[in-house]
């Protein structure tokens, strides 16, 4: 019988080349009490704070390891989180060649359950030194996120609807890491936005407008 196995044109077959082991890992990112957070899971074998990741099984999508993971390690479920990045420095983990396929998702606080005995939601700050490289991952993810909300209002949205201009500059500062000029924040961001019916108070002075995302 011929030998219909394939073979690359210096005669090698795909089981003659080295292969890394696949991983996904995600960071699920949040506002809590006007920090930046994000999602650790703590390991049940070295009991240390990372991100939910996991190894990729044979015959199965990306996508379905990472809701397995997030299910299985830290209770989450109903998220749809995206590709990120690929993380392919052959020395980024200390477990060996892994090939790491990031992923981020953006979510309200109040959307996430979470199994406290496995998971905690923590500042971006306090998130401390992660292994496999998951400080790089989490840092790529922080600058992805900023990147959304610079031109954009609120575009994972963290805001419950209808929100003040005044609410959707300091989730901007939050996420941005950095204080905002008022009024040129609402020129930049006026046009993107749908005003709502009603007003609400915010202190001293006239109520203030309502918006919804546009």
């Amino acid at each position: 019988m011929a030998d219909t196995e394939y073979r690359d044109p210096s005669g090698k077959r795909l089981a003659d080349y080295p292969h890394p082991s696949v991983a996904v890992d995600t960071a699920v990112m949040t506002v809590v009490d006007g920090e930046l957070s994000v999602l650790q899971i703590c390991d049940a074998v070295d009991d240390d704070w990372r991100l939910p990741g996991t190894f990729v099984h044979e015959g199965e999508r990306l996508a379905d390891s990472v809701l397995r993971s997030l299910r299985e390690k830290a209770g989450v479920e109903g998220l749809a989180p995206r590709q990120l990045h690929v993380f392919d420095d052959p020395s980024r983990d200390s477990r060996g060649w892994v090939l790491s396929v990031a992923h981020l998702d953006v979510v309200p606080a109040a959307a996430l359950t979470i199994d406290p005995g496995r998971a905690r939601l923590v500042a971006v700050a306090a998130s401390g030194a992660m292994v496999h490289a998951h400080d790089d991952i989490l840092e790529y993810a922080v600058a992805q996120l900023r990147e959304d909300h610079r031109e954009r209002p609120d575009p994972h949205g963290l805001l419950a609807e209808p929100f003040t201009m005044t609410e959707l500059r300091r989730l901007h500062e939050v996420v941005l890491g950095v204080e905002l000029q008022p009024d040129t924040f609402r020129r930049a961001m006026v046009g993107r936005l749908v005003v709502a019916e009603g007003k609400r108070a915010e202190g001293p002075g006239k109520p203030a407008g309502l918006y919804r995302r546009g």
